[in-house]
């Protein structure tokens, strides 16, 4: 069964066309590529999917429901994540704060609980915090966890980025050049880790 599944999807700027009717259908717990030189509209495709730009036409269906037209906090609710081409973690937060962000699309407490501190909220954030230390753990970062992320080694940033991403504990995960600016080595545990996922 397709998890998401595009159809005929469009998008234009001005008079260049950087998709053209692209048809794609992923399964659940599989690993796909999109391949194609600079400018070929791969990162402008996954800003269709992600609701960051809005396809001319076509359809794109996340277990059948429409994500034509819907912002992108939706689309992370309804269960797509992604990391980005070039890195954009929150440099003067800590690696765990990195990580809490991505969890707030799930957390039940609004700003006004957080302030005033009901017992609830402070489970709430205890719980968020142990699943920040684990997605640290999971991505090799155990103990980076109070480093500044403008202070991490780049592949350490790459690896924070897809912790966060998979904190909004998505159906779908889309990762932009994961490996982009990482030397041979950085790549091969990038690559063996993504397929660990």
């Amino acid at each position: 069964m397709a998890i998401l599944s595009t159809k005929k999807v469009t998008k234009r700027f001005g008079g260049l066309v950087a998709i053209g009717d692209l048809d794609i259908e992923i399964k659940e717990h599989s690993i796909h590529s999109i391949i194609g030189p600079n400018g070929a509209g791969k990162t402008t495709f996954f800003n269709c999917i992600t609701g960051f730009y809005r396809p001319e036409a076509g359809e794109i269906l996340l277990d059948h429901h429409s994500l034509v037209g819907l912002l992108p906090d939706r689309i992370v609710r309804l269960g797509i994540s992604r990391t980005y081409q070039n890195i954009r973690l929150f440099p003067n937060l800590s690696a765990m704060e990195n990580i809490l962000v991505g969890l707030h699309s799930h957390l039940r407490a609004g700003f006004f609980g957080i302030l005033v501190g009901f017992p609830a909220v402070q489970q709430e954030e205890k719980e968020a915090a142990e699943e920040a230390r684990r997605l640290l753990r999971f991505v090799n970062l155990t103990g980076k966890g109070d480093f500044l992320a403008k202070n991490l080694p780049y592949g350490d940033q790459r690896r924070l980025e897809i912790a966060r991403a998979l904190a909004a504990r998505p159906k779908l995960l889309l990762l932009d050049e994961p490996t982009a600016g990482m030397n041979p080595r950085e790549t091969r545990d990038m690559m063996d880790f993504i397929r660990h996922l």
